[in-house]
Parts: structure tokens; sequence; C-alpha cells
């Protein structure tokens, strides 16, 4: 198993859970991005750059993903591509992606869309606040408690 993340906007507190849980598991986690990353240095974190463009990291995530791999990502179309493929999609806030609500998930986003490009201003999200790092870290640490038994 290994953990693939999609990176450009991916919160750096999420991005530092995530390192301490590569080294405490000894799991490989791959960060993913159109730009240069700095990690940590460790044989269990890696940075992989892509050339600019869009969806050139989620295209290159979903290319490499495995069966049973996790990828935290908040772009909903890349964690449908996940779901496809047989990986599991976490994110930033940890809320999981389902097969169950994924196209609940589509959809809310094509008419918010729909609402932007009609001029409406929906507004942002909420700000990344302490609650949403700690149901990241627990949610992360109970897929990897499941998922890790089943070896």
């Amino acid at each position: 198993m290994q953990i693939w993340v999609d990176a450009d906007a991916c919160p750096l507190v999420c991005k530092e859970i995530l390192f301490r849980v590569a080294e405490r598991r000894q799991l490989t986690v791959t960060l993913v991005a159109n730009q240069l990353l700095r990690v940590p240095g460790s044989r269990f974190i890696r940075a992989l750059q892509v050339s600019a463009g869009a969806d050139v990291a989620d295209l290159e995530i979903v290319r490499l993903l495995a069966h049973g791999d996790l990828v935290v990502t908040a772009d909903i179309p890349l964690a449908s591509l996940v779901l496809e493929k047989g990986g599991y999609a976490l994110n930033p806030r940890g809320e999981f992606y389902t097969v169950d609500n994924i196209a609940q998930h589509l959809s809310m986003r094509a008419f918010l869309e729909e609402l932007r490009s009609g001029g409406v201003d929906t507004g942002g999200p909420a700000p990344y606040g302490n609650a949403d790092r700690q149901n990241f870290a627990n949610q992360l640490d109970r897929h990897l408690a499941r998922a890790l038994a089943g070896r």
C-alpha cells in the first residue's frame, strides 16, 4: 500500500501529518505536483514533479496508482478516477469519497460551476481549521489501521 498526495493544493499541516505517518508506519508517501516540492529526507517520502498543465498531476497519480492505494486530494474528479481504479480517496478535511457519495459530490461541483459561470459568487471553502486537521488525522489513522491489519 502506498499513499499518493495531490500536493498542489494540499494544506501544509496535512503534509506534515503524512510525513509523520510515513515514518511511523514505514509507508511510502509520494507527493505529486507540477512545481518543485521540498520534502524531508526519508526513504519513505518522495516528491514527483510533473510538467505544468491542467490535470497532469491527477493523471500521473491515476497512472501510478495500484489497487488499494490511498490518495489524498480535494479534487473530486480525481477522487472519482481513484475509486474507479480500486483506490481510496480522502480529502484534507478528513472525508472519504466513496462509491456511495462520489456522484453527489460530482453533481454539487457541477452545480456550483454552473452558478459561478452565471456570475453568482458562491464563496469559497471555509478556512482550514483545527477540527479539519484532527478529522483528517483520525480518518487517516483509522483507514491505515484497517488496511494494514489485513496484510
